[in-house]
């Protein structure tokens, strides 16, 4: 048998958070080094809840990437750095390790992807089986706030996911060289719009809508919900991710359109010019191009009164208001609200703090940071568990690393 490149005597590694990455990491760093003593430590009663909560139950644990030319269109924060990391690990390594681990994976057509039983709990228990099997320690109630708690411990990796701030003090003798924090703020959130005519068509859903910040570089394409108190969907929570500490700085109060088509104005006209042709006798808010209420909505927002009018009988100014109306809808943001159980912070420890290639604390050896901790957010999608499974890899290659060194 070949002998064991990273056979250690003794060595202990403690993680601080039992959630995605921490598993992730531990559950690696045992099949690299088995002889690695690696216990967990959750300051809560149950391990992995968000897990058990994303995807609305089902665990939208990564993405094809399929279209993704560029990192920063999924990555608003981060994406150098995974970039770098993805040459270790990547999307196609998380999808052969859950195959490999028994979790049967299945591709959508928005290219998200999920366990087959389309069940949280086909990757919970894939954690707790395999953390099981390699004897990883599990300490529930157990919240660590120093790591002269840990001075046993050859190797600590923080796990936390979001925070507000830093979860565990250094010791004195660092305080010369603080580790930097990005000061937290929340990401993948939903829109609360004070527009009572706009609630009433809740649970209307527009397949390809764009949603933009007026005069800004920020906006977003996909799926849009009405709902009872504003907006939310796909193109709403990836704009809230790429535009989240703008609009925290704002009080979660700014102006919003929506482009209900996702055409230009030129496009728009033509679509709006076969409408006219094709129903010329029938009222204008009865015939449109988009869901029925939604449409009788927007064309009386548009044309008031006139939306009464034959199609027929509209004016080239008629048709200029619809125009508009259909392309740059104005809302005003007055705040956010929380996407279901889950949630996602923008921020947390600077990157310029952690080596690029380990993420090991810079002047600081076997202190280590994955997963939502670091100030790496992405928008929805899986994107966010796949910044887990990547960062957690990487923590348990460079400790396993350190350890043949050592």
């Amino acid at each position: 048998m070949l002998e064991n490149p990273y056979f250690c005597s003794m060595k202990r590694t403690a993680i601080i958070g039992g959630g995605a990455a921490g598993f992730f990491l531990a559950i690696n760093l045992k099949e690299i080094v088995p002889e690695m003593e690696v216990t967990i430590f959750e300051r809560g009663s149950r391990v992995l809840k968000k897990v058990e909560v994303s995807g609305g139950g089902r665990c939208n644990c990564t993405n094809s990437f399929e279209g993704v030319k560029d990192l920063s269109a999924v990555y608003p924060r981060g994406h150098r750095l995974m970039k770098r990391l993805f040459k270790t690990f990547d999307y196609r390594d998380a999808y052969d390790w859950f195959e490999r681990h028994g979790v049967e994976l299945t591709t959508q057509e928005d290219h998200c992807v999920f366990p087959a039983a389309q069940d949280s709990h086909a990757v919970i228990d894939c954690f707790l089986q395999n953390a099981r099997r390699y004897g990883v320690r599990i300490v529930m109630n157990r919240r660590v706030t120093s790591l002269q708690e840990l001075k046993d411990y050859d190797f600590v990796a923080v796990t936390t996911g979001g925070m507000k701030a830093l979860p565990i003090a250094l010791p004195e003798e660092e305080g010369s060289k603080k580790l930097e924090v990005v000061e937290p703020v929340p990401s993948l959130f939903t829109f609360n719009i004070e527009d009572a005519a706009l609630r009433e068509l809740m649970g209307t859903v527009v397949e390809d809508a764009t949603a933009f910040i007026p005069g800004l570089k920020y906006r977003s394409t996909g799926a849009l919900l009405i709902t009872h108190w504003g907006m939310s969907g796909p193109a709403i929570l990836k704009l809230s991710s790429h535009a989240a500490r703008l609009l925290a700085d704002y009080d979660y109060r700014m102006p919003l359109c929506v482009n209900w088509l996702s055409l230009n104005e030129q496009e728009t006209l033509s679509a709006l010019q076969d409408v006219m042709h094709n129903n010329p006798l029938r009222q204008a808010r009865n015939a449109g191009l988009l869901p029925n209420r939604l449409w009788d909505y927007l064309s009386r927002k548009a044309l008031g009164e006139r939306a009464n009018c034959r199609w027929t009988d509209l004016n080239k100014k008629d048709i200029n208001r619809l125009v508009s109306t259909l392309t740059a809808d104005n809302y005003q943001i007055t705040g956010r609200g929380t996407y279901k159980e889950e949630f996602v912070t923008c921020g947390g420890v600077a990157l310029g703090s952690v080596n690029p290639n380990t993420l090991e604390r810079k002047h600081f050896p076997g202190l280590y940071f994955a997963g939502e901790v670091l100030d790496i957010d992405g928008i929805t999608g899986g994107f966010n568990f796949q910044t887990a499974w990547t960062t957690a890899y990487t923590v348990a290659k460079a400790i396993a690393e350190a350890t043949r060194i050592g």
